[in-house]
């Protein structure tokens, strides 16, 4: 069983409460997951309204699949998100 994680930090400089960046990140998430058989989710910086961090999981029989089904994830996310993603971590277990 292989797992793919990763995290993607983003900044969003014009959003001025909690409930702006919720509205943002709800709508990113709905998409990923009704796109992709990924799980998804906000894990860490919850109490920051400009900063935040969206945690990716999928789990494959093979390395280059999870590693393919996170790069598409990251592509959809980078294409589709208002916010400014400025770091990405990815790890292949």
């Amino acid at each position: 069983m292989i797992i793919g994680t990763c995290k993607i930090y983003f900044r969003a400089n014009w959003v001025s409460s909690l409930k702006e960046k919720r509205m943002i990140l709800k709508s990113i998430i709905s998409k990923v997951k009704h796109r992709f058989n990924v799980s998804i989710a906000e894990i860490e910086m919850q109490d920051s309204h400009q900063n935040g961090v969206i945690g990716i999981a999928c789990v494959s029989q093979e390395t280059q699949h999870a590693d393919q089904m996170i790069q598409n994830v990251i592509n959809y996310i980078e294409n589709n998100i208002e916010a400014e993603i400025y770091d990405i971590e990815i790890e292949i277990i």
